[in-house]
């Protein structure tokens, strides 16, 4: 067979001269791994001991941008801003790949001087800029410490079981377990009510109970007129209520982020959000010992009572930066809507849009060819000029009342909505903004710490473009160069 026959052919080596191979077979190992050793640590060839100096990339340390709060005298500071600069940087992105015709642009010193414009007075879709306009308003007129408390009220019929009555005032980030003081989103925690609760049933020797909530606050109209146009899953936004959890996310088979203020994954959102808070505060009563008969139902806080237990949501400023962070657009509806009732408007959506308008107005904000079809910029039929966006960033940076507003944008490469929109590592830090962004709209508004002193402000709005990727990558490196002008 071959395989015999291959075997029985095969040479016979002497003993002494196979151990003689074998020996200088390992010298030469030797010798040539003592050179690679010596290659390696004098860095000749790759390997773990090299010591001479290479180099390891490592991203631009991120610069600091004026805080809202100092800006007052460091406006003026720095070189003027050079108008042929600016005009070339506008001509860049009006020409780039992908950007089309339907765009509009404004760069204007800190005085409020244009110094360069395109289209400034033409009215275009602004998606999720449009919420500045809102914040403005909110933040110039609430009370931006003030928080909204999610209550528990209690009935005792004669002869009846103890009824509960939960009432939100418009904290729809409650969380689900104990308050957690580290994040916004969960602030207030339905764990911690119902440990409240528990312990003032106790004093009164209370352990089962029926339990309703009061869900009023916001009368019958909870969502703007079209707005599933563009979110037809309910991942964007979910009606606006007096209380929900986690913005009402359901992460049934979607993995939850480990900070519940990073709002980066977008699960399906349930549309009866305060139901489903006394369902779970339900369960988180159970949990504390106290008995709940039958299931939620809806009623009415009793009028002139004192609650026995509370929560409170953090600080409006500090919902306000989560919201213009994360772009949530149920929390910029629900600032449009405790606009509203704070200036005696409608409770509906063209009550909040009115009040927005309205404090606009009165601060002497442009408003020409302004339409808002909400508070958020979600809904289709919006329309602003990048005049009355940058008329906002110039407020925000001289008006100590809107500093919620201008301390909570989006910073470009370092946090929120435009962490990823850098175009320019090293200007990282300079620019604080907020992001709009639809299939067919591509925009952003802000205010810029200048690497030559003072600051600018900026809009650009593109709608329609050739190609919307192009034109965001267009309009991100037009933001990079602002802070160089």
């Amino acid at each position: 067979m071959l395989g015999h026959s291959t075997s029985s052919s095969v040479a016979q080596v002497h003993p002494r001269r196979s151990a003689w191979r074998i020996t200088l077979t390992a010298l030469i190992t030797i010798v040539i791994a003592a050179a690679y050793i010596v290659g390696d640590i004098f860095g000749l060839v790759p390997g773990v001991l090299t010591n001479s100096s290479f180099s390891h990339y490592s991203a631009p340390q991120t610069r600091t941008a004026y805080a809202a709060a100092t800006l007052d005298g460091k406006l003026e500071s720095g070189t003027p801003i050079n108008s042929k600069q600016a005009s070339d940087l506008v001509n860049t992105l009006k020409n780039a790949e992908g950007v089309g015709s339907d765009i509009s642009a404004v760069i204007r010193d800190s005085s409020g001087s244009t110094i360069a414009q395109l289209n400034a007075t033409t009215a275009r879709e602004p998606a999720s800029t449009l919420k500045t306009l809102t914040a403005f308003a909110a933040a110039s007129t609430l009370d931006m410490g003030s928080t909204l408390d999610t209550k528990v009220y209690l009935v005792q019929p004669k002869g009846g079981t103890p009824q509960l009555i939960l009432q939100g005032s418009g904290d729809m980030l409650l969380g689900a377990g104990q308050n957690d003081t580290a994040h916004v989103n969960g602030r207030a925690g339905l764990a911690t009510l119902a440990s409240r609760t528990m312990q003032a049933l106790h004093q009164r020797g209370i352990s089962q109970v029926t339990l309703k909530y009061d869900d009023s606050l916001f009368g019958s109209e909870r969502m703007p007129a079209g707005i599933q146009q563009n979110d037809a899953e309910w991942r964007y936004f979910t009606p606006i209520s007096s209380m929900a959890v986690d913005g009402g996310k359901q992460w049934s088979g979607t993995a939850k982020p480990s900070n519940p203020d990073n709002d980066e994954v977008y699960p399906t959102r349930s549309t009866t959000t305060a139901a489903d808070t006394a369902k779970t505060f339900i369960s988180s009563l159970s949990s504390a010992g106290i008995k709940v008969d039958g299931a939620a139902t809806s009623g009415d806080a009793p009028a002139n009572s004192s609650p026995i237990a509370s929560v409170s949501s953090a600080k409006l400023s500090e919902i306000m930066a989560y919201m213009l962070r994360n772009s949530d657009n149920t929390e910029a509806e629900l600032f449009g809507r405790l606009l509203a009732l704070k200036l005696d408007q409608a409770n509906s959506t063209a009550g909040a849009t009115a009040a927005t308008q309205s404090v606009l107005k009165k601060d002497a904000i442009d408003t020409s060819g302004l339409h808002m079809a909400d508070s958020s910029g979600l809904s289709p039929g919006s329309m602003v000029t990048v005049n009355t966006l940058t008329d906002v960033q110039e407020k925000l940076l001289v008006r100590g009342s809107a500093v919620a507003e201008a301390d909570g944008l989006s910073v470009v490469g370092v946090v929120g909505t435009a962490k990823s929109r850098s175009a320019d590592d090293s200007m990282n830090g300079l620019v604080r903004v907020k992001t709009g962004t639809l299939s067919t709209v591509s925009a952003m508004a802000g205010n810029v710490s200048r690497i030559h002193g003072g600051a600018l402000t900026f809009a650009v709005i593109i709608n329609n473009g050739d190609n919307m990727w192009s034109a965001e990558q267009a309009v991100n490196a037009f933001v990079a160069a602002l802070p160089k002008l």
